[in-house]
């Protein structure tokens, strides 16, 4: 049966197991005190923060839980950081029950507001 996607980030906390989503949830509040003024919805399917573009998500896998960094420059710009973790260009993935800590996630999360401030703008097309 294939699983329904989530709405929002409290029903796709309540679809998970007891243990993954206490995991979760721990993160989920390290992110919002790194991110105060960063509005939670989803984005490419999870849960994620959002201050003018995605800055963090999260997610449960099988046998993990995983935070996005939302641009694969920030795992290679934290690497050192990062070491002992699994990690690939856009995801970090931990164990259950053991969520990355609260200063790894400050540094994650003003990594990428640094990256979002510094990105120049958009460029609109002209009407002709």
């Amino acid at each position: 049966m294939a699983r329904v996607p989530a709405r929002s980030p409290e029903a796709y906390l309540a679809s998970l197991s007891p243990d993954k989503r206490a995991t979760l949830e721990k993160l989920r509040g390290a992110i919002r005190a790194a991110a105060p003024d960063a509005e939670e919805g989803m984005s490419y399917g999870m849960p994620a923060f959002i201050q003018g573009k995605p800055i963090a998500g999260y997610a449960a896998g099988a046998n993990h839980c995983a935070y996005y960094p939302m641009s694969g420059e920030i795992t290679t710009a934290l690497a050192a950081e990062l070491e002992g973790y699994e990690t690939s260009k856009g995801a970090i993935r931990f164990p259950v029950g053991k969520p990355l800590p609260a200063t790894l996630i400050r540094k994650l999360v003003r990594a990428r507001l640094a990256e979002i401030e510094g990105a120049p703008a958009k460029k609109t097309k002209k009407k002709r």
